[in-house]
């Protein structure tokens, strides 16, 4: 007579130590498990309730300006580095592990505008109004060397004054480049003190620049005249300009996506472009009820965080139109800057109110180190999450934000004038002749025109 024995190995159902958790074989067969759905669909929404719950974004304020913080640089080359200039002349470069000053940068007579770091991360270029532009050694040294001033990073290794304020400054990506925003754009080498090249488009005062991460030679950039430029180093002449209704104050290339680019503006919205197609929007990102005044895209491309005048920093998905998150503080002012780090997990803001915040990418993530059984665990409840994020309670909790009260009535009466607006359209077009009016959709709303 021939018998089947079921055998299993010692090592799988024994525990080597009494805390551990005994392995329990499961039968995944869904006739066998008719309530699963039910089950997984409260689970879903336990999940959602409990990232409301641990939700905890604020890590910290770092504190030691004596005015509003007007610009931030990071540094490729070290992750927890950051650097940040103020309207008084201030220059600081920061370790975010200790939130802590490692250096200064004493030496602008005005103003700090536009800071910048190159590949390296060797050299710290910054410019402000005081119409010098100052070349800096970045310090290897690091909280647990004393820094006593003494070393030849506070002396700036050039001094470049020109004739014109600047606004804005970007380094060249691998290259000894870098641009300069001004009254026209300036391109400098670090071993001349005169521009090597000048691109001019009108008279109006270009206020940011950014190179393209995967085509060194390209650069946009925004002009008060409310216009979006684009330039070609190998060219003589500017390549395209897109003028739209309101003014541009900051623009962000995608890192992996190099042709396109998102623009913060003037009206609330901000608006992502392809670099090979002006004459629409490819997305309008609106949540802002105040002027967006600075953007800037996570390394992995996928989502970007603006700082807006409202008082509060959202964060945006690369395709998506509303907000995925929004950050606010009781005592945060306007924002002026706002930067991902190099590891797309936090993000630090500079504000009117002299202080940089240090922010999770996630709000409810959590620090420090995770076993390997935690984060099974939450990568189950975000899955949980995602396959029924789709159904209306669910949804509801996902999207729920806490919003300070004068951003909840602005943004209540911004939905109201638009809902007018809209039926006003509708009336004017019911009683006017067929086809005589012609809807423009929002993507090209704001453009006004396209100058070649």
């Amino acid at each position: 007579m021939r018998l089947n024995v079921i055998s299993r190995s010692t090592d799988e159902f024994i525990r080597e130590r009494s805390q551990d958790l005994q392995r329990v074989f499961r039968n995944f067969d869904p006739n066998l498990r008719p309530q699963e759905k039910a089950v997984e669909y409260v689970r879903a929404m336990n999940a959602a309730k409990l990232e409301k719950i641990f939700a905890r974004p604020f890590i910290g304020a770092m504190d030691g300006h004596t005015d509003a913080v007007s610009c931030m640089a990071k540094n490729p080359n070290h992750l927890k580095g950051i650097f940040s200039g103020s309207m008084d002349g201030d220059v600081r470069l920061w370790d975010l592990a200790t939130r802590l000053t490692v250096h200064q940068f004493p030496g602008h007579q005005g103003a700090v505008r536009g800071l910048t770091v190159s590949t390296d991360g060797g050299i710290l270029v910054s410019c402000g109004t005081d119409c010098t532009v100052r070349l800096w050694k970045v310090p290897v040294a690091t909280l647990m060397e004393s820094d006593d001033g003494s070393d030849d990073s506070s002396q700036p290794l050039a001094v470049h004054v020109w004739k014109n304020a600047f606004w804005g400054v970007d380094h060249q990506w691998d290259g000894d480049l870098f641009a300069t925003a001004g009254a026209q754009v300036d391109i400098w080498n670090h071993n001349r003190s005169q521009p090597v090249n000048s691109f001019e488009w009108g008279k109006d005062t270009v206020t940011s620049v950014r190179f393209n991460p995967g085509e060194p030679n390209l650069l946009a950039t925004s002009a008060s005249d409310r216009s979006i430029s684009i330039y070609d180093l190998r060219l003589s002449t500017p390549a395209r300009k897109v003028i739209m209704t309101t003014k541009t104050n900051s623009i962000a290339w995608n890192p992996m996506e190099p042709m396109n680019f998102t623009a913060a503006n003037n009206d609330g919205k901000c608006y992502s472009y392809d670099v090979r197609k002006l004459n629409g929007a490819k997305c309008v990102h609106e949540d802002h009820v105040s002027s967006v005044m600075d953007i800037d895209y996570s390394p992995t491309g996928r989502e970007f965080v603006t700082g807006s005048y409202d008082r509060s920093v959202r964060i945006f998905q690369y395709n998506g139109g509303s907000s995925r998150e929004v950050y606010h503080a009781q005592r945060m002012q306007r924002v002026f800057c706002v930067k991902f780090s190099c590891d797309a997990s936090y993000i630090i803001s500079g504000s009117d109110d002299t202080n940089l915040r240090l922010w999770k990418a996630k709000a409810s993530e959590q620090l420090g180190v995770i076993l390997p059984r935690e984060r099974k665990r939450h990568e189950y409840l975000e899955a949980v999450k995602n396959r029924y994020k789709h159904l209306p309670e669910v949804k509801r909790i996902i999207r729920h934000r806490h919003l300070p009260k004068p951003i909840y009535k602005a943004t209540k009466q911004i939905r109201e004038m638009t809902e007018a607006e809209r039926r006003r359209e509708e009336r004017r077009k019911a009683h006017s002749a067929r086809g005589s009016i012609q809807n423009k959709p929002l993507r090209t709303q704001r453009i006004s025109r396209i100058v070649e």
